[in-house]
C-alpha cells in the first residue's frame, strides 16, 4: 500500500511541475514565491552574521586567502602581508547575467555569491514595500551593456522583464535606449521602471520628447523602422516580439501632445517605483532633474552599493528617499581609512567605525585583489546591529585641484548651482570640468585653472559678468582657493556653453555604462567637448 501512495505522490507532483512549466504566469508565481522565501531566509542569516561584525569578517577573509579555517585574527597577519593597495580600477564592469542555480534556493544551502545574495535581498524588500512590483512582464529595462546582456537587479526572476535582452547589447547605446523604451511602452501595466544609471532613463526620455511620433507610429503599425545601430538580423528577431496596438499608439500622442511632466505616470498609470542601480555622486543631478519633470510623483529606489565592479551594500529600505546601504559582511573584507587623519593613516576594520564620521573605502573582495582603494569616501549614518549603514559622500578621482586646493565633486556642484540661481530662466542639463594640464598649448600662457562645459536651457550666452559669477562663489566657498587665486597662483576660471546634446555623445564616447566623470582625464572626450562649444 505505502508504495502505491508514494508513487501516487511523486506522479502528482511530476503532474504539478509539468502544468507550472507549461503555464509561463503559473511558473513565474512559483519560482517569485521560492525567490521571496530564500530572500527572507537570507535577511535572517545578514541579522546573524551582524551580531558578531569581526568573526563574519575574518571568516569572509579566510574564503578569499583560501586558507581553511586560519586563526581568529588573520586580519592582523594580511595586513602586514600585504600593504596598502595602488587604486582600484574606475568604473569595473559588472558581471554578466549568472545561471540560477535552484539548489541555492534551498534551506541550509548558501551560494557564496554576493550577487545572487544580493538580488535575493532585493527582490525580497521590493516585493514588501510595493507588493505589485513583482508582477509578471511588469518591469521595464533601461540600460545599454554593449557586447552581452549585463545582470539587471531581479536577474533570478527573468519573466519580470518586458523589455528583451538582445536590446541592452547594440553597438549604439542611443539606439538600445530607444528600443527599450519603445517595449517599454507596448506595456501599459508597469509597475516598475527600472535603469542602470539616471542617466539612461534621462537619455531615453529625451528620445522620447523627441521622437514621439514615430514611437507613436511604430507601436501602431507593430513595425520597426529602419535606424542606424540596430543590425538587419536582430530587427527581424524584435520584430517578431512586436503586433500592431493602435489603442496604445493613441494614448502615446495624446499624452505627449499634453506635455512631459510627469509623463510616466501618465504614460503607465499603475506604475509604483522608478529603480536605478546609483543614485549618488555624478548621477544626482540626473536624479534631481528627473524629479522635477518627468518622475514627478515617483520614488526613486537604488537598491546596490558597488565599488570597483564589486557588490558591497544594500539599501533594505526601498520607501525612503535617501539610499543608505548597509555594508554586509559576508560579501567582501572592508577597510576603512579615516578622513582629516592627524597622523600616518591606519586602516580600522568594519567593527571599529563611528558614526557621523567620513572614511575612504578599501576593499578585498576577489582573490588576489587585495586592499584596493576604491577612491570612494563614505559617511557612516548608523548602524543596523553592528553592521555599519553607510551614505557615499564623494569620488576622490573627482576632485579638482591644479595647486593641491582640492575642491571636491559635491562641492563644486553646490557652488554651480548658486551660481545659475543668478541666471534668470537658466535650467542646468549637465556639465563636466577639466584642468588646464589636459588643454596642453591650447591652455594659453595663464596661470593653471579650470575650465566648465554646461550645457543650459534657456540661456544661449553669457556676458562677461556672468562668467565670472561661478570663479566668485568657488572664492567665496573655498578660502584655500581664494587665496590662490589672489596670489596668482591659480588663474580665473573659464566657462563654456555647449550645444544640446553634446552630453549624450560624450556618454556614448565612454564606450561602456559607467557614471559621467565630472572631472575629464582624456583627451579625446576633451576634444569631443571643446568641438560642441557654442559661446
Amino acid at each position: 500500500m505505502l508504495p502505491a501512495v508514494v508513487a501516487a505522490a511523486v506522479l502528482a507532483m511530476a503532474v504539478a511541475v509539468a502544468v507550472a512549466v507549461a503555464v509561463p504566469a503559473l511558473r513565474h508565481r512559483l519560482l517569485r514565491s521560492a525567490l521571496r522565501r530564500a530572500g527572507s531566509r537570507y535577511r535572517r542569516r545578514l541579522e546573524a552574521l551582524g551580531s558578531d561584525v569581526r568573526l563574519s569578517q575574518e571568516r569572509r577573509l579566510r574564503r578569499l586567502l583560501g586558507t581553511g579555517t586560519g586563526t581568529a585574527r588573520g586580519s592582523e597577519e594580511f595586513q602586514k602581508r600585504h600593504p596598502l593597495g595602488q587604486p582600484c580600477r574606475d568604473g569595473a564592469p559588472a558581471d554578466a547575467v549568472p545561471p540560477l542555480r535552484l539548489w541555492a534556493l534551498l534551506p541550509g544551502c548558501w551560494d557564496s555569491d554576493p550577487g545572487l545574495q544580493g538580488s535575493l535581498l532585493y527582490l525580497d524588500a521590493l516585493g514588501t514595500a510595493f507588493p505589485r512590483a513583482l508582477s509578471r512582464r511588469g518591469t521595464a529595462l533601461l540600460h545599454w551593456s554593449p557586447g552581452c546582456p549585463l545582470a539587471p537587479a531581479g536577474w533570478p526572476l527573468p519573466t519580470l522583464y518586458c523589455t528583451p535582452a538582445a536590446a541592452s547589447t547594440l553597438p549604439s547605446r542611443a539606439a538600445a535606449l530607444r528600443l527599450q523604451l519603445l517595449f517599454a511602452l507596448r506595456q501599459r501595466a508597469l509597475h516598475v521602471l527600472e535603469a542602470g544609471l539616471p542617466a539612461e532613463l534621462h537619455d531615453a526620455l529625451v528620445a522620447l520628447r523627441a521622437e514621439w511620433p514615430q514611437l507613436a507610429q511604430e507601436l501602431a503599425l507593430g513595425r520597426l523602422s529602419p535606424q542606424p545601430g540596430l543590425p538587419e538580423g536582430l530587427r527581424d528577431q524584435l520584430q517578431a516580439m512586436l503586433s500592431p496596438d493602435a489603442a496604445r499608439a493613441a494614448e502615446l500622442r495624446a499624452e505627449c501632445t499634453r506635455g512631459f511632466e510627469g509623463i510616466l505616470l501618465r504614460l503607465w498609470p499603475q506604475l509604483e517605483v522608478v529603480v536605478v542601480r546609483t543614485a549618488h555622486g555624478a548621477e544626482r543631478l540626473y536624479c534631481n532633474s528627473l524629479c522635477q519633470a518627468e518622475c514627478q510623483g515617483l520614488p526613486f529606489y537604488c537598491p546596490f552599493y558597488q565599488a570597483a565592479g564589486a557588490l558591497l551594500g544594500i539599501n533594505l529600505w526601498p520607501a525612503e528617499p535617501a539610499p543608505r546601504f548597509l555594508l554586509c559582511p559576508d560579501w567582501a573584507f572592508y577597510e576603512f581609512l579615516p578622513c582629516l587623519a592627524n597622523k600616518e593613516p591606519r586602516t580600522v576594520l568594519l567593527d571599529e567605525l563611528w558614526e557621523g564620521r567620513e572614511y575612504e573605502l578599501v576593499v578585498t573582495a576577489r582573490p588576489a585583489e587585495y586592499r584596493c582603494r576604491t577612491g570612494e569616501v563614505l559617511k557612516v549614518t548608523g548602524f543596523h546591529k553592528q553592521c555599519p549603514v553607510a551614505e557615499p559622500v564623494r569620488r576622490d578621482s573627482q576632485t579638482l585641484s591644479v595647486r593641491g586646493e582640492g575642491i571636491p565633486e559635491e562641492q563644486f556642484y553646490q557652488s554651480l548651482c548658486r551660481t545659475l540661481r543668478t541666471l534668470p530662466g537658466a535650467r542646468l542639463i549637465d556639465y563636466v570640468c577639466v584642468e588646464s594640464s589636459l588643454l596642453g598649448d591650447f591652455s594659453g600662457p595663464c596661470a593653471p585653472h579650470y575650465e566648465v562645459f554646461m550645457e543650459l536651457q534657456g540661456l544661449r550666452d553669457l556676458s562677461e559678468g556672468q562668467r565670472y559669477k561661478l570663479d566668485q562663489c568657488l572664492q567665496e566657498d573655498f578660502p584655500i582657493y581664494k587665496s590662490f587665486r589672489f596670489k596668482g597662483s591659480i588663474g580665473p576660471l573659464r566657462l563654456h556653453l555647449v550645444k544640446p546634446g553634446t552630453f549624450t555623445r560624450l556618454r556614448e564616447a565612454l564606450g561602456s555604462p559607467k557614471p559621467m566623470p565630472r572631472v575629464l582625464h582624456e583627451e579625446q572626450l576633451l576634444r569631443l567637448v571643446q568641438g560642441s562649444v557654442i559661446s
